[in-house]
């Protein structure tokens, strides 16, 4: 045994006693004495600290036993917490669901190179651990593998509840088609073995992989492998191939890290990180009916799934189906597990997931303990999201049950369903009638996603009224699009403490052009009055009209609507951190530029419009809220 090893084993043992203590409370969700209902708990699994002779923890795993014993894999990172320098395979053991954890294994060790992306499957037939992983040449640095990387998949084994391995085998004879020449990807996150139809018992998991022309990278393939002899031998399934780099550098999505669920009727549900494609949204999936032979379609990406660019997991519990991720769209954090009720056609909104953590956040998996309770692993800290590794356990009582529909307001943009009302808006007096008044705290109102809203790169107006009396903090008015200083958006809102009001555009052009432009009127007109207030985009100007006046500045070229989650919202930010104290009426949106004095105006009307005219993309009077029980 390596001395090396030797030395993190002796460490592992003192530092047992801390991982197999009682569970810590962590994050935001309280802690429950497992024989109470409903039940969350959570303990810190791996650390630097309390793990010696690594300097960081990433890339969670996680599969329960034949024998019900839980084997949490991570990647343990050497030197330091880059994804290709000094990396070993590493596991804890728990026999008892969850609750408490042996020592730090040493799976497979790096010895200078990158071992990783573990990605472990059980064959619940014969009770063997399979453990796929890829391995790279390491650097000393903390930088990247090299492009082209050659990364080569392996696979080892246990048949002794994961206490011990084999030596790993090269898989590339198998599953490493030649033109796979440039990244390859096992996971990261658990396989599964198929149960129903004439496929049951086979072993399925995934990976993505690049091809490497000589010169630049041109194709993207997330792809499954599958074993139907225990994991003797295995091939390529179904693969999805995206072309890459065209001549501006963009590509439409590259599907990566997926992570697989068997449905109750069979399907295979493949659910996806994307990665900087043109199409909208950091989430895709697709399915496949034949046990992984094939897609039934190409992946997609599903644009008002909110979640940053990060690897997700997704298991079945019962007829419900969870996914874990952050849901936040900018950024790794709030931790939360969402759920589908159809199949994963589609999913809860942030709204109603539920928060495991609203510390930063990273990647995750889960586990089925029993069949009411789940077990989570995920990266997770208060500074970073690769503080460390954390465990939490849970049932479906503190899920929550499926909510009933939420009130709605109509859009009567053509063929537009009815938007989403949050919160508990109360309605007041408006422009024209009624309008919607915001508390401030949780109140918004969200429209569900259809392929006329994303504005492109093309001319539009948007327009609206607002009041609000607010002296401090962001007072948004209409959010459309993703967040962040590089995700293409469209925002208006009042600045009190900027004694402003501003609207602003971020755009993306080609593969990395973004750029940012906003205009503002000084005053916040925080005067509980009625203000109109537009932004038009056309003629390579940018303007705001604030009561009819405008002011106007230099437009960017660019789509305000790419490569990021999308959602069209009217009193709150996109990632919900900051709410309208206030009223909003009558919002318009149109994909043409309408002219100064169409825009003017508006300002001085006293009746509404009766009908959507030309170029029409949402319209929301904002006068009544239906509630559907």
């Amino acid at each position: 045994m390596p001395s090396r090893v030797r030395a993190r084993l002796r460490a592992a043992l003192v530092a047992a006693v801390a991982t197999m203590a009682t569970a810590a409370t962590l994050g935001s969700a309280p802690s429950q004495p497992a024989t109470r209902t409903p039940l969350f708990e959570q303990q810190v699994l791996f650390k630097a600290a309390q793990d010696p002779g690594y300097a960081c923890f990433r890339i969670p795993a996680i599969v329960k036993t034949k024998d019900g014993t839980l084997l949490a894999f991570a990647e343990g990172r050497v030197l330091n917490c880059g994804d290709a320098a000094d990396i070993d395979i590493v596991l804890k053991r728990s026999t008892d669901g969850g609750r408490t954890w042996g020592p730090l294994q040493v799976v497979n060790e790096g010895d200078g190179d990158t071992h990783g992306n573990p990605a472990p499957i059980v064959d619940r037939e014969t009770g063997r651990i399979l453990l796929a992983e890829t391995y790279n040449t390491g650097r000393t640095d903390s930088g990247s593998c090299s492009v082209p990387c050659e990364r080569i998949p392996h696979l080892q084994y246990s048949d002794d509840d994961g206490r011990t391995w084999s030596e790993p085998r090269d898989l590339s004879d198998e599953i490493l088609p030649a033109n796979w020449n440039s990244w390859y990807a096992t996971g990261p996150v658990h396989g599964i073995q198929l149960t129903r139809g004439k496929h049951a018992g086979r072993l399925v998991f995934g990976v993505n992989t690049e091809t490497w022309d000589g010169s630049r990278v041109t194709a993207n393939h997330a792809a499954l492998i599958v074993s139907d002899d225990g994991g003797d031998h295995w091939r390529v399934g179904a693969t999805d191939s995206w072309p890459i780099a065209a001549a501006d550098g963009t590509f439409r999505q590259k599907p990566s890290e997926v992570t697989l669920t068997e449905r109750t009727d069979g399907t295979i549900l493949i659910s996806g990180r994307e990665q900087d494609g043109t199409d909208l949204g950091h989430r895709s999936q697709t399915y496949s009916r034949d046990g992984g032979n094939s897609f039934t379609g190409p992946f997609r990406d599903i644009p008002d799934l909110y979640t940053p660019q990060v690897q997700g997991a997704t298991l079945r519990l019962g007829n419900r189906l969870l996914l874990s991720a952050p849901g936040d769209p900018d950024r790794r954090r709030t931790m939360m597990i969402r759920s589908s009720w159809n199949g994963g056609t589609t999913w809860d909104s942030v709204d109603r997931g539920r928060v495991v953590t609203t510390d930063w956040s990273g990647y995750s998996d889960m586990v089925d303990i029993d069949p009411s309770t789940v077990g989570l692993m995920y990266e997770g800290g208060t500074v970073d999201a690769r503080d460390e590794i954390r465990f939490a356990r849970f049932d479906e009582a503190w899920l929550g049950p499926r909510r009933g529909p939420d009130p709605t307001t109509p859009d009567l943009a053509p063929s537009a369903p009815r938007a989403t009302v949050l919160g508990g808006p109360e309605t007041t007096d408006g422009v024209f009638g009624n309008a919607l008044e915001f508390d401030g705290d949780d109140d918004a109102v969200r429209l569900p996603y259809r392929n006329q809203l994303p504005l492109g790169d093309g001319e539009f107006t948007v327009w609206l009224f607002f009041r609000y009396s607010a002296t401090a903090g962001e007072q948004p008015f209409l959010w459309m699009g993703g967040i962040g200083s590089t995700q293409p958006q469209v925002w208006l809102r009042g600045e009190p403490d900027n004694d402003r009001v501003r609207a602003l555009i971020t755009t993306r052009q080609g593969f990395g052009t973004v750029r940012t432009a906003s205009v503002w009127a000084a005053d916040a007109h925080n005067d509980g009055a009625w203000h109109h207030l537009a932004l038009r985009r056309g003629g390579g100007r940018l303007t705001l009209f604030l009561d009819g006046t405008a002011i106007s500045t230099a437009d960017v070229p660019g789509s305000v609507s790419r490569n990021s989650p999308f959602g069209v919202h009217v009193g709150q930010r996109m990632d919900s951190r900051a709410f309208l104290t206030g009223a909003i009426d009558d919002v318009h949106v149109w994909n043409r530029a309408l002219g100064d004095a169409e825009i003017s105006t508006a300002a001085q009307v006293t009746d509404r419009k009766s009908s959507a005219t030309a170029g029409t993309v949402l319209w929301l009077p904002m006068d009544q809220v239906r509630r559907d029980h």
